[in-house]
């Protein structure tokens, strides 16, 4: 063998090793925008951390060899902040967004981005969505750019009411929730889903009140208890499910609530003793996961004095190394590509990146309310308290259909 023809095979061995890591040692940015102001602002504080924690912890150790960095921005909760903030990070060569706190926000950066992407080939952005859960986003305004980690409205009132159906004691429920895209899903699908399955129980009430805005929810306490329901579903989060249970405990409301993020800050200190046996939470997690997770949650309390909650970081740190591992490149439309339909494990079991929609197929965690012990000890803000699993939904069990007409680029 010639010495010229050595040489070529041994720069086709080098160049193949290369690039098998060809991302290896890249930074990759990730811009957060969410609300650090206003009455959302511990909730968003909060999940900054979590997500900085996070990149932290993968940036240590993850298949692809990168290594993460979390820009926060404050979108103030607004749309109009939110894009002025998605140009800001996308002027700093950040190719990669985060966002889940409000689905009017999550709408206005989804078209923002299709935009932007068709508009400039070669700078595409993907948008990584933790908990913004619009069923539309996967249905009618489904995106190729888009992905969400958290389960959908429509996926989480599958598995409640199929929990809720199962309780006799239940016979009349009133609905409680925010008045934007979000609230309004959770009391068409709370209707369908449980005249469905209980057509029995009978809807006594509903009302839709202000995002972020109310600061006393002894009206609405009242009109429940002289509705006489004995259930309350709300999807509300933050200051606005925090302040109705505690107006609840005040007002001498003992019916159940079933809500969506009992374990979302504030909400503990409001829920106190008083909530025992009578709050529910549907989730992909809780604070009694166990095993990696236990760690995980015991050194963030550790670092920040607060809860870690928001599973679905976690869930986007694993997908993004695992999709830049396969595309071998940190290249947004290679690791879009990569992520489309892809399967990982993560801390709830297997999950998927389903193909037809981007909507993260996962299993679903029913919770109640009650003393922190020995079996399930995880306790927030420091109540004493905790969120025990009481039902399990594998992922086939909360899946729900999707209209989507992905457009592939």
């Amino acid at each position: 063998m010639s010495i010229h023809m050595r040489w070529a095979m041994c720069l086709g061995v080098m160049w193949v090793a290369g690039l098998a890591h060809a991302q290896k040692g890249e930074t990759v940015k990730v811009a957060w925008i969410d609300p650090l102001s206003g009455l959302m602002a511990p909730v968003g504080s909060n999940q900054l951390k979590s997500f900085q924690f996070f990149a932290d912890k993968f940036s240590q150790n993850n298949p692809a060899g990168v290594k993460f960095e979390v820009i926060g921005i404050d979108n103030k909760l607004s749309p109009a902040e939110s894009l002025n903030a998605l140009k800001a990070a996308m002027d700093q060569g950040v190719r990669y967004i985060t966002q889940g706190n409000g689905s009017s926000v999550a709408g206005a950066l989804i078209d923002a981005i299709n935009k932007h992407n068709e508009r400039n080939p070669g700078k595409e952005v993907v948008y990584l969505n933790h908990s913004a859960v619009d069923p539309d986003f996967t249905n009618s305004k489904c995106s190729y750019w888009h992905f969400r980690f958290d389960a959908d409205t429509s996926m989480k009132m599958e598995a409640m009411s199929s929990f809720m159906k199962d309780l006799p004691e239940i016979k009349k429920i009133y609905l409680l929730n925010q008045n934007y895209s979000h609230g309004h899903q959770v009391a068409k699908y709370a209707k369908e889903t449980i005249a469905r399955k209980r057509p029995d129980i009978q809807f006594v009430g509903e009302d839709l009140h202000p995002l972020a805005q109310v600061r006393d929810f002894a009206p609405y306490i009242a009109k429940i208890k002289a509705s006489g329901a004995d259930t309350v579903i709300t999807g509300n989060w933050g200051s606005d499910l925090a302040l109705l249970i505690k107006a609840a405990n005040e007002g001498g409301f003992n019916g159940k609530f079933f809500t969506y993020y009992t374990g979302v800050t504030g909400t503990p200190t409001a829920l106190g003793k008083g909530g025992e046996g009578r709050v529910y939470q549907i989730a992909y997690n809780h604070y009694n996961m166990g095993g990696q997770m236990a760690q995980w949650m015991k050194e963030f309390q550790t670092k920040y004095k607060d809860d870690f909650y928001t599973g679905s970081a976690i869930h986007i740190f694993n997908y993004l190394s695992a999709a830049m591992a396969k595309a071998q490149s940190t290249d947004p439309v290679k690791v879009a590509a990569a992520m489309h339909g892809l399967k990982i494990k993560s801390f709830n079991g297997e999950v998927e990146m389903r193909k037809l929609d981007h909507q993260l197929q996962q299993t679903l965690f029913m919770s109640v309310w009650q003393k922190a012990d020995p079996k399930y000890p995880y306790n927030p803000e420091n109540t004493g308290m905790t969120l025990v699993p009481v039902k399990t939904f594998e992922p086939y069990i909360s899946s729900t259909p999707t209209s989507c007409q992905m457009k592939t680029p």
